[in-house]
């Protein structure tokens, strides 16, 4: 038998002539004897064929003959294969080769990774508990061994652990670097595989296959174009194959779990960043006063660089503060300037809390305030500065005090007239006794005289609290928030899948859902139901009209 291979190409070449052999043929001279390693029966078949090419029409009389040897034993190995064996080694080869996988399938398993997620959670909240950046000393009183929390938490813990810097700590941030190869060994083992699956064309070309998903149902008289359309309109993206259907829509859905980890791992390493690689500094300037940002800022972690706006001065121009009509402070503000080293004012600016001033990767902060000094005129000389000194009473309020003293004053009981303030608004005065005197306020030019003492209230010099601090990994924690939010949302979208396969006249409909599985086989319904049916009298009038 002869047969053309690929005629508009190579008209002249034909498969050569193959002679089959009839089993009787076989069992005539080939007789199966059980295995034994000293006797081997070899059988020897010869084939002779005709070749036809266009090449090779001048033999035509020619026969090409091979033998086949056939033996009811298995060939011995040569020389080369033998040496190609592996040699105990092979087994120790394949152990290294499974250990990644291994590695990736510990590390990417969800019990391990909601346990590394608690244990940080539980390590932020513990970090939120103990203060942190205090002295030894501190943690000596706090934490003393001679009275352990929980019968046995001390100071040792904290200052072993690194708890007194807790988000910078090797027990934090190691935890942080396990959780986060955790979700990139998920990523690469399960999520990115799923969304590989999910954007294959999957035909599926059996009925049965397609009444086993979690939907199907069968349309007697339809069409699978038909459904295309319908499932087209609905948003799906259809495709066709023959009689098969294949559609699915909300591939979104599952790209969005990959989204989601690499939000979390991005705001993992910025919050890192922050801990590792920030600068921090608290600082109380009076009024007109001014200081230098690099004096102020103290780096965080080993990663910490400062920067050309270090060396920037920063001078207190005016501090005020707004008052409630209870008297109650309700807002302070402090106005700053700040210069280069070359004495050149950069910048300028009023802050107030929660309008801070951001220059050169630095922020300051409105945090606090404080009074400095009372200037004072004392018989009509001066003006005289005295310094205010915070003083401590039950409650949070705060309360500051200063003395001027009357008389002698190298005596050993020195007198005087005592000045408490509770804010920069009104200034309480005492006499020698410690009786009231009166109430001025600053500014106000009003005298009032005291034991033979007249003094004027001048001014009430405030002191600005201020936080500096530059912290690198604000941005990439603010967008990974921004992703990690976007994502969820998009994670919440249903993949679906939708088969269909045409068998005749009738449509065979199967589809799947991962989310919303309760609406999807109302929505299936709902589609289904608007499925054309094929009318068999308009096929049938067909041959009749080409007949008449």
């Amino acid at each position: 038998m002869e047969t053309l291979l690929n005629p508009s190409k190579t008209p002249n070449l034909f498969i050569p002539k193959t002679h089959l052999f009839k089993p009787y043929f076989l069992h005539s001279n080939f007789n199966p004897q059980p295995h034994s390693s000293f006797n081997r029966r070899p059988l020897s078949i010869t084939i002779t064929c005709k070749v036809k090419t266009s090449q090779g029409r001048k033999n035509d009389g020619k026969n090409i003959s091979k033998k086949i040897v056939l033996t009811d034993s298995a060939p011995e190995l040569s020389n080369e294969e033998i040496k190609a064996k592996p040699k105990g080694g092979g087994k120790a080869w394949g152990v290294i080769k499974k250990f990644p996988k291994r590695v990736l399938a510990i590390l990417s398993n969800l019990p391990l990774a909601i346990g590394e997620m608690f244990t940080v959670a539980g390590l932020m909240a513990l970090g939120t508990a103990i203060d942190q950046g205090e002295s030894p000393e501190y943690y000596f009183q706090k934490y003393p061994e001679e009275n352990p929390i929980f019968g046995f938490f001390t100071w040792r813990w904290v200052l072993t652990l690194g708890f007194d810097h807790m988000f910078s700590s090797p027990v934090f941030l190691g935890t942080l670097i396990l959780l986060g190869t955790s979700l990139m060994a998920c990523t690469y083992t399960t999520q990115i595989p799923l969304v590989k699956v999910a954007r294959r064309w999957s035909f599926l070309q059996s009925a049965d296959s397609i009444r086993k998903q979690e939907f199907s149902d069968t349309l007697p008289q339809a069409s699978v174009s038909d459904l295309g359309v319908i499932l087209m309109g609905a948003g799906y993206e259809v495709f066709l194959k023959g009689p098969s259907l294949y559609a699915f829509k909300g591939l979104a859905g599952r790209f969005a779990p990959i989204g989601v980890h690499l939000a979390m791992l991005l705001i993992m390493a910025g919050g890192t960043l922050s801990a590792t690689g920030s600068f921090r500094g608290s600082v109380t300037v009076p009024q007109g006063l001014n200081f230098v940002m690099g004096d102020v800022l103290g780096p965080t972690g080993f990663l910490s660089t400062p920067t050309e706006a270090f060396n920037t001065e920063v001078h207190v121009n005016k501090f005020y503060m707004d008052y409630y009509d209870s008297g109650e402070v309700s807002q302070f503000h402090t106005d700053l300037s700040l210069f280069d080293m070359n004495g050149k004012e950069v910048m300028r600016k009023t802050l107030s809390v929660n309008d801070p001033l951001r220059y050169g990767g630095i922020t300051i902060y409105q945090t606090d305030w404080s009074f400095s000094a009372l200037q004072i005129l004392k018989d009509g000389e001066g003006p005289f500065n005295l310094a205010m000194a915070p003083l401590t009473i039950n409650g949070d309020k705060k309360l500051f005090g200063t003395f001027l003293p009357v008389g002698d004053t190298d005596s050993s009981n020195v007198k005087g007239i005592s000045m408490l303030a509770r804010d920069l608004q009104s200034i309480v005065l005492y006499d020698k006794q410690g009786k009231f005197a009166g109430v001025r306020r600053p500014n106000s030019k009003l005298p009032i005289e005291i034991d033979g003492t007249k003094i004027v209230i001048v001014d009430a010099i405030g002191s600005s609290g201020l936080d500096l601090k530059t912290d690198p990994g604000v941005p990439a924690v603010y967008a990974g928030f921004g992703a990690l939010m976007l994502t969820t949302c998009i994670s919440y979208l249903s993949h679906a899948q939708i088969w269909a396969l045409q068998d005749g006249t009738t449509v065979i409909v199967g589809g799947k859902t991962n989310r919303a599985k309760a609406e999807f086989p109302d929505e299936m319904n709902r589609l289904l139901d608007q499925v054309p049916e094929i009318v068999e009298s308009s096929i049938s009038k067909k041959p009749d009209n080409i007949g008449g």
